[in-house]
């Protein structure tokens, strides 16, 4: 059974492996517990684009270059950014993990930070696509409902006029201070040995002495009264978000919250999939989705439908919250549920990506690594009446936010008012 191993460097940089015996690939990520909600409004955005230039090279590297080796190697290197974690990581055959941790290093920790306006354009041609598109635009709505002006509600993209003016001294103060050693897990998984790459790493920093944070995280307000936001666009449909406060990483209950997400539309035999699009053939695209955060979480539903069946969707959603709120799990509802959350697990274990993920991300923000018969066991031990109370916490029908994007403010508004009255009057 695979195990991981975790080392502690003078830095306060931290390695953590885990070997797969029978592979001959490693997933290589260096995560950085650094992400949106780690700036400040005048800031808004520099994550993300220091991600995007970290790809712009270095004193050793170029762009091309750094290009040119992963292409090489048969990998592809790529990064992401979140609210609370940026990582730049890839996957390789294991004759060139040497060569991949030389790159990677050099580019998270030694970026020239140059072509900055080049690259500036490629940014605000991402956040023009985001603007363009609504069925992502109207999540970012959705977190600035329920998280109003903490840092949490805002794009994870950066805005706008942020990206246009923001210089490069911000961009090398930003970076000094977020990536610095204790700030910083390298995790690999597959066929890796942890004392290279510790060693690796090592000499890659060299001594490096840690630099304290200097700028401490801004912990998520006491949730607020449900609000509504809208933006109109001449949308063929209306895309809609109901959404509200979750749980944080570390919260026990999160192994419920994930089999709700399924009971309720995280599946193809989810209720709302069924009954919206199955049953009704009311929309094409409904879900349900959840995010957690170090100290706070945020739950939601997404639906895309048109105008004519908008409030009938609405319909559909608000029974099938307060049904399960009521506790009512239907005949082999919750077996299913935890059925398809093992297998989905067990499958993603054949993916050395998968398991370094899950042990960089666990690190990075601060949360156990959950050897996973111990997660079998938890998922096994949630009860219906626990599904049930969740739901009621979560899901009230009165404690969601709403955010819709489409061509009238006036009929969402007038099918909102349906799930809840009260949000609606309370935004007249």
């Amino acid at each position: 059974m695979a195990t991981h191993l975790l080392t502690t460097l003078p830095g306060g940089e931290r390695v953590i492996t885990e070997r797969v015996d029978g592979v001959r690939s490693a997933s290589i990520g260096l995560w950085i517990g650094a992400g949106s909600r780690d700036e400040t409004p005048a800031k808004a955005g520099v994550s993300h684009f220091i991600e995007h230039l970290l790809f712009k090279g270095t004193e050793r590297f170029d762009a091309v270059k750094i290009a040119e080796l992963f292409d090489a190697m048969g990998g592809e290197l790529n990064a992401a950014t979140s609210r609370e974690t940026t990582v730049v990581y890839t996957r390789v055959p294991d004759d060139h993990i040497d060569v991949a941790l030389d790159v990677m290093t050099d580019m998270v920790f030694s970026p020239a930070l140059t072509d900055i306006d080049s690259e500036r354009d490629v940014v605000l041609e991402e956040i023009a696509m985001v603007d363009d598109n609504p069925q992502d635009l109207v999540h970012d709505l959705a977190a600035e409902a329920v998280f109003g002006a903490h840092p949490l509600g805002r794009p994870v993209i950066g805005e706008a006029d942020v990206i246009s003016s923001i210089s490069r001294r911000s961009l090398l103060g930003y970076h000094h201070n977020a990536y610095t050693g204790p700030n910083v897990v390298l995790a690999a998984a597959g066929n890796v040995d942890h004392r290279r790459i510790v060693k690796a790493l090592r000499e890659r920093r060299n001594g490096q002495a840690p630099i304290a944070l200097s700028s401490p995280r801004k912990s998520a307000a006491k949730a607020a009264a449900p609000t509504l936001r809208f933006l109109r666009k001449s949308t063929e449909q209306y895309h809609v978000c109901l959404a509200g406060r979750g749980i944080a990483r570390d919260d026990p209950r999160r192994y419920a919250s994930a089999l709700l997400d399924a009971i309720l539309g995280g599946s193809a035999s989810s209720r709302l999939f069924q009954e919206i699009r199955e049953k009704r053939g009311m929309a094409y695209s409904v879900y349900t989705y959840g995010s957690h955060y170090v100290d706070a979480g945020q739950v939601g539903i997404y639906l895309g439908t048109r105008e004519e069946n908008l409030r009938e969707c609405l319909d559909v959603i608000a029974a099938e919250l307060n049904d399960v709120g009521a506790g009512n799990i239907r005949p082999g509802e919750l077996e299913r549920a935890k059925e398809n959350m093992k297998g989905r697990l067990l499958l993603s274990l054949e993916s050395t990506s998968a398991r370094m993920t899950r042990i960089g991300k666990a690190t990075v923000t601060g949360i156990e690594v959950v050897p996973i018969a111990e997660t079998e066991r938890r998922i096994a031990a949630v009860t219906a009446e626990e599904i049930g109370e969740l739901a009621r916490d979560l899901y009230a029908p009165e404690g969601l936010s709403a955010a819709g994007i489409g061509p009238s403010e006036k009929r969402f508004r007038a099918a909102v008012d349906r799930l809840n009255p009260s949000l609606v009057e309370g935004t007249a």
